[in-house]
């Protein structure tokens, strides 16, 4: 390695860590508050090989996957896998857009990621409709690898999702934000996710690689339920044909916005046919402040602290042709959006922000503590979540199921008004008391891929999600249902994709989807609001490239 390159990849390293933490509250940080989170962690990082660590190996020539070669020519950039690299640092991306036509849908929103193949809450008309990101998110990365010492390397990663039907950045938290106020009828798609319009809104990390001692990050990662899922979930986590893919509440464990987390430690090691990944988050942003009071203002008001930290586990291996992941992840404070500040259409109030208090006292007397201009209502659980999943090759087939139990619970430690949601953006209503009793989640799927003359592939997935009933008391006939009762989500989908070369391909597939009982229920407040149509129906056609 050149000599000067070293020092610059030691100042990059700790720069773009500290990017990762504090990047997201640039504007109300100082340089100086940089410098001793990135320095600690640069120091632990270099003294690491010398601090006796267990001995271990790593994936070896012969079990590490296939890297493409550098791009020498336009044409072989056309014709083959090979990537833009330079200097040891690569530029990667996708493009992935169609049409599609659904049964029971809404007009398009230019930051919805997520296109509309999934059952809506709030769809209600036959509609075609352009088809974003299909198969994978259209977006940009850079990643490096530099070596400073034989066996050791600096690593880094930051790449951003990018809407191809408007050039947005992905924002789901947005998508609710334009939304707020309007009647339910007007509504546009709004969804949730952990996608908010971050300049790096997939990931940025850092960290440093060992042939031995594995691979040490830290930043905004995906979480290692989301890494299990692009792995063993048959359509890849397509937004199109895939619900664990399109809803992140698999992969994050218990909410979809958890699906990416924020100032993460995460270490990866391989040894042999078996590998082992841990993760932690740490606690961030802003908790808000809270007041039991039935008559409480900002005076009253006391501020909360943050306890959003994480954490989690991941043991797999592989043994031939058949590999099996069993994944743990605790996620405290989660927060899930999942509609926008209501309009007219609320049973008891023009609002859904008067509800501005996490025991759920109104304000009916006054303005709102923070203006509801450009927020997001959340509620509030602590999440915990254990998954098994497996595949099996048999060629040309490959074989794919999993499963998920989740717990969630009212959260140990509540959040306020004003507290912090993905994005920098604020929650102007907040339930930390949205549960009667513990809520319980079962997520399933199955499906199978079939490799036709190695460019053809036909996949099959079948999905279903069910939650217990945890309304007190348990009141569930069908004239009364809340999001509280029991409830099933079903989504079966088919498809073809077809690759002309190594970086253009081209699908065409349906999904068919639908829900039922507390599942079915759009506005969990008052009486329960059902969704429009419980079902959808969604064929879609499109094509992607990748470089």
């Amino acid at each position: 390695m050149h000599k000067g390159i070293y020092p610059f990849a030691i100042i990059f390293l700790a720069s773009t860590i500290a990017f990762a933490r504090y990047g997201r509250r640039w504007k109300t940080s100082t340089p100086a508050s940089y410098i001793p989170t990135a320095a600690s962690l640069l120091l632990a990082l270099l003294l690491w090989p010398a601090m006796g660590a267990f001995p271990a190996r790593a994936q070896t020539a012969s079990t590490a996957p296939h890297t493409p070669d550098p791009c020498a020519s336009g044409h072989e950039f056309a014709t083959t896998d090979c990537t833009l690299t330079w200097h040891g640092i690569t530029l990667y991306g996708a493009y992935d857009i169609g049409v599609g036509w659904v049964s029971h849908g809404l007009p398009e929103n230019g930051y919805n990621y997520e296109g509309a193949s999934l059952v809506n809450r709030n769809g209600f008309q036959h509609r075609f409709l352009v088809a974003p990101n299909n198969l994978q998110q259209t977006g940009l990365g850079i990643r490096g690898k530099e070596e400073f010492l034989p066996g050791w390397s600096l690593v880094f990663n930051a790449s951003t999702g990018i809407n191809p039907q408007s050039g947005l950045l992905a924002n789901a938290s947005k998508t609710d934000i334009i939304n707020n106020g309007l009647p339910r009828s007007s509504y546009s798609y709004a969804i949730d996710g952990a996608r908010a319009g971050q300049p790096f809104n997939d990931e940025i990390y850092a960290g440093i690689s060992s042939t031995q001692f594995g691979t040490l990050t830290f930043g905004r990662q995906r979480s290692l339920g989301t890494d299990a899922m692009l792995l063993y979930d048959p359509a890849g986590g397509s937004y199109a044909f895939s619900y664990i893919g399109y809803n992140g509440t698999m992969a994050g464990g218990g909410d979809t916005e958890n699906s990416r987390w924020d100032d993460a430690v995460k270490y990866r090691l391989t040894y042999g046919p078996v590998h082992f990944g841990a993760m932690y988050k740490f606690a961030d942003g802003s908790a808000g402040c809270y007041s039991a009071s039935a008559t409480w203002t900002a005076a009253n008001c006391t501020p909360e602290h943050a306890h959003n930290n994480a954490y989690g586990f991941d043991f797999g291996g592989g043994y031939h042709k058949f590999s099996a992941d069993i994944v743990f992840q605790q996620y405290n404070q989660a927060i899930s959006v999942l509609n926008p500040l209501l309009g007219p259409q609320s049973p008891t109030a023009s609002y859904q922000s008067t509800t501005d208090s996490i025991n759920t006292n109104p304000i009916t007397g006054g303005v709102n503590l923070i203006d509801p201009n450009d927020t997001v209502y959340g509620i509030v659980t602590d999440n915990r979540a254990v998954m098994v999943a497996a595949k099996y090759t048999w060629n040309p087939l490959k074989f794919f199921a999993g499963y998920e139990y989740i717990w969630q619970n009212n959260p140990k430690n509540p959040l306020g008004v004003g507290a912090s949601d993905q994005g920098g953006y604020n929650m102007s209503g907040v339930e930390d008391k949205n549960l009667d009793s513990e809520k319980l989640v079962n997520i399933w799927w199955t499906g199978v891929k079939y490799t036709y003359r190695s460019k053809t592939d036909f996949t099959f997935s079948w999905y279903q999600q069910r939650q217990n009933d945890f309304r007190v008391p348990p009141a569930c006939s069908p004239a009364s249902f809340r999001s509280s009762c029991a409830g099933t989500l079903n989504e079966g989908s088919l498809f073809v994709d077809h690759h002309f070369t190594k970086r253009f391909d081209g699908f065409a597939g349906i999904a068919y989807s639908w829900v039922s009982g507390g599942l079915a229920i759009a506005i969990p407040h008052g009486p329960g609001v059902p969704y429009n149509s419980d079902n959808n129906f969604a064929p879609t056609i499109g094509a992607r490239f990748t470089f």
